[in-house]
């Protein structure tokens, strides 16, 4: 629930630039030619590291350019679940938990990474956190589903985002654009971007974005707060070619993201659950520096030398009222800063021939500082003996080789073969004072894997691709931290095998495309959190003894007809927990309880067959917009846009009487734009419904999603 929204994406800066190009350009009947014979537009994915055709990429995926993030109403990574098929983002605070088809993350600790990995610029993110900023001046969104690691630096079992902002553009002039934006909760926003070309090889972008907006909150409880919401960032691009061979693209970016605090109370309250009695001050403040460093050279004979570099860091701070109400003091506070250098080499071959390749090196360091004095969860007796804290480090390394090559058997039949070794080490070197008892813990594991991918793709004709493959993903464990009871064993990695079929088509000369897939998971070693079982008020981390099965299908549409044009997607998924014993906290302990064996009691819970946490079985959108042609060149375009998730689970334990189940969301959004020349004015609303929704759970307590917002926004274009 990270509930900012920065309603100003710089992807309407596509959208409204072109359109203004072409008012100024072509007369009004060449125009209404132009939009009768409009086709879908071609999408390219470069998450493999060179520039394909989407519909000729053996992965299912999700391509968003920076006008479709606009027109969808995608401005913040919670969005991107109302806009494609098995998404599902539950936010609840300091991180969140982004699953794509029910594997992701769902535990909320520095141990536990994330099996959906975020690359910004060609970079691996921090892994779970510092996620909150807006999507502006952004040139496209892919999202890729399944398995991923044989051509790109991470390794990942549930999928990959990757969030390419605008390069600048040597010898394209100055130009850019300025927006602002007035809505209620006495929001105001600005956005703006200019294009710098300093010279024939060198050019440089600037772009920034900044709102501020009131709480959607109020909080009654003695000692609360309910601070604005406050946000700025800024991002430099600087591009430099002094040959045809060298390419030199450096970006770097400041956040300084200030949520004003995740408002929550227990999930179980009939309250109004925007109108709550807390009484602890809550925080929520990221700031963050990202770097990265992209280094082509394209040899005589074509293959391309590439390094990519990255740094980032940065420090969050949260704070929160643990039981959601005035009538108890049980709170949680931190402060952790986090830094992180990676870097990646590739070889990639040209695709023209009968054999291609991707090969690569990846390295990456990761450590969090818990600054001491910062970390607390405080009971509401106050006394040291009902307190814990926390202070230290936490510093892990990742390496890994990868490679994965294309043989053309024929001209229209491929085939992939990829693979992958990773090693990652995870440490601790923290002091925990735990209910007035101090506990050291310095220790180390390690992890390594193999995994790998095999792939054959059909041309079938110009308008029809199918392909099928099996592929392995890969995730570490971690430690587990110390609970006063001994120190508990690590947890394991986790392993997806993952078997895919394909078909991807156009239709109607180029007016309509689709995308269809089915699938399936067999999902081992999933990583969960469970009560102790001596001592179910302590929580620790372990693996699913047998594995989990989730598969389902998901199909997209693009369509282009005139003015008319539309987009949907849809997503079916069954999921089933292998044979699987854990004691529920909530309920009083009644004995020993074995993940393997049982046996089955009150508190000793058989999770035979219960759904994957954070698995919807349906997902669904759908858009469409009209475009209406005015006088004098104008435009005025009405869209309207809906996305469903269905209810999913929580915990493992599926008890809804307990609040365990987040209720179904259905998001509906409407904008109406209206284009004169370089000026673009739209009203917009978001949530047009007002639903009250279950933005994410956690430690019992309801995070909500955005109400309804609504306004207007201003740009022009130079």
């Amino acid at each position: 629930m990270k509930i900012h929204a920065l309603w100003l994406s710089a992807s309407v800066v596509t959208l409204a630039w072109c359109g203004a190009a072409a008012a100024q350009t072509t007369s009004s009947s060449a125009a209404k030619d132009e939009k009768a014979s409009a086709v879908v537009q071609e999408l390219v994915v470069t998450a493999e590291r060179r520039t394909t055709n989407l519909q000729t990429t053996p992965i299912a995926a999700t391509v968003l350019s920076g006008a479709s993030l606009d027109q969808k109403g995608v401005l913040t990574v919670d969005q991107l679940q109302f806009a494609m098929p098995g998404v599902t983002v539950n936010n609840f605070g300091q991180g969140n938990d982004f699953n794509i088809r029910g594997i992701g993350k769902a535990e909320h600790n520095s141990q536990t990474t994330t099996g959906v990995i975020t690359y910004r610029d060609g970079v691996a993110t921090f892994p779970g956190y510092f996620q909150g900023e807006p999507y502006f001046d952004i040139a496209r969104v892919e999202v890729l589903r399944g398995p991923q690691g044989t051509f790109v630096g991470q390794n990942a079992t549930g999928g990959a985002v990757f969030i390419t902002s605008q390069d600048p553009i040597i010898g394209g002039e100055h130009h850019g654009y300025l927006a602002g934006q007035l809505g209620n909760y006495a929001d105001a926003a600005a956005q703006g971007a200019v294009n710098l070309p300093v010279s024939d090889t060198f050019a440089a972008r600037l772009a920034f974005d900044t709102e501020r907006r009131d709480s959607f909150y109020k909080v009654t409880g003695p000692g609360s707060n309910n601070p604005d919401v406050g946000t700025g960032s800024v991002r430099l691009g600087l591009l430099w070619k002094p040959t045809e061979a060298l390419s030199v693209l450096f970006k770097t970016d400041y956040n300084y993201l200030d949520f004003g605090g995740y408002q929550a109370d227990p999930v179980l309250a009939t309250n109004d659950p925007f109108h709550i009695t807390a009484n602890f001050p809550t925080k929520a403040l990221d700031r963050f520096v990202r770097t990265s460093l992209k280094i082509d050279y394209v040899m005589a004979n074509g293959i391309t030398l590439r390094s990519v570099t990255g740094f980032q860091k940065g420090n969050t701070a949260y704070q929160a009222d643990l039981d959601g109400t005035s009538a108890a003091n049980f709170t949680f506070g931190d402060s952790v800063n986090e830094t992180t250098w990676s870097e990646e080499l590739n070889l990639i071959s040209p695709s023209t021939g009968r054999v291609s390749y991707v090969l690569g090196v990846y390295l990456q360091t990761d450590k969090l500082d818990f600054l001491p004095g910062q970390f607390f969860i405080d009971t509401p007796t106050g006394s040291i003996f009902t307190e814990y804290r926390l202070e230290g480090t936490n510093p892990k390394q990742t390496g890994a080789v990868f490679g994965q090559l294309g043989f053309k058997l024929t001209d229209s039949l491929e085939l992939q073969v990829g693979g992958r070794y990773s090693d990652a080490r995870t440490t601790n070197h923290v002091a925990i004072v735990q209910f007035g008892t101090p506990i050291r813990d310095d220790q180390t594991v390690k992890f390594s894997n193999a995994s790998g991918k095999v792939s054959l793709n059909w041309t079938i004709d110009p308008h029809n691709f199918v392909y099928g493959f099996v592929a392995t993903g890969f995730r570490p464990g971690g430690l587990n931290v110390p609970v006063g009871l001994g120190i508990p064993a690590p947890f394991g990695s986790e392993k997806v095998t993952e078997y895919e079929i394909g078909w991807k088509a156009g239709f109607l000369d180029g007016h309509l495309r689709t995308q269809l897939n089915a699938y399936y998971n067999n999902y081992q070693n999933f990583q969960v959190t469970i009560g102790f079982p001596t001592f179910p008020t302590f929580g620790f981390e372990l693996n699913t003894p047998n594995p989990t099965k989730i598969y389902g299908m998901e199909a997209q549409a693009e369509a282009v007809f005139g003015p008319l044009s539309f987009d949907a997607g849809l997503g079916l998924m069954h999921s089933e927990i292998g044979a699987f014993f854990a004691t529920d906290p909530r309920i009083p302990n009644t004995g020993a309880c074995n993940p393997a064996s049982g046996p089955a009691s009150p508190s000793c819970i058989n999770l035979d067959g219960h759904e994957q946490t954070y698995a919807p079985e349906f997902t669904f959108n759908i858009g469409g917009q009209y475009v209406f042609d005015l006088a004098g060149g104008d435009t005025l375009t009405p869209r309207l846009n809906y996305g469903h998730v269905s209810k999913q689970w929580a915990t493992l334990f599926e008890n809804a009487a307990r609040g365990d189940q987040v209720s179904a969301r259905d998001i509906v959004s409407a904008q109406l734009t209206w284009t004169h020349k370089d000026l673009v004015a739209t009203l917009y609303s978001t949530n047009l419904t007002d639903q009250h929704y279950m933005g994410a759970l956690n430690s019992g307590l309801r995070f909500m999603g955005p109400p309804r917002q609504y306004g207007v926004r201003l740009m022009k274009t130079f």
